[in-house]
Order: structure tokens, then C-alpha cells, then sequence
């Protein structure tokens, strides 16, 4: 596997984070949050998944970082 395809993947893996960061982040908005039953799951779930968004676009901009650092090794060998 090539660095521009493992970037390219880390890259699309942030784009898929935003957009469920986006899309739990609207749900969450427009969930009923004072249910008077007081049930709470669809925000409970709506959290977990803001939380899974959060730690994927984490996790892949630690990859495209460790891509930048390997890429500017090869640079400072080379020069």
C-alpha cells in the first residue's frame, strides 16, 4: 500500500467522521430532550454515536500526522 492511498484513506476516513458528527450532532439538536416519560435512549445513543464520530476523526488525523512525519524523514534523508 502506498502513502498517498493510506492518506487518501485517512483523509476520507475524517470526511466520514464529519459527516456523522454533522448528522448526530443534528439529531441530538433535535431530539426531544425533556421527554416527560423521561426516556432517554435516543439521546443516549445519539451521545455514543457523537462519541464514535469523535474518536474516528481522531484516530485518522493521527494517521495522516504519522504520514506527515514519515514523508518529511524521506525529505530530510534525501536533501
Amino acid at each position: 500500500m502506498s502513502i498517498l492511498s493510506v492518506q487518501s484513506e485517512a483523509v476520507l476516513g475524517i470526511q466520514r467522521g464529519l459527516d456523522d458528527l454533522r448528522k448526530t450532532a443534528t439529531e441530538i439538536a433535535s431530539a426531544d430532550q425533556l421527554n416527560q416519560a423521561g426516556e432517554g435512549s435516543s439521546l443516549e445513543g445519539s451521545l455514543i454515536d457523537l462519541e464514535q464520530a469523535k474518536t474516528q476523526i481522531q484516530a485518522s488525523a493521527k494517521v495522516v500526522s504519522a504520514i506527515d512525519e514519515v514523508v518529511g524523514t524521506i525529505l530530510d534523508i534525501r536533501v
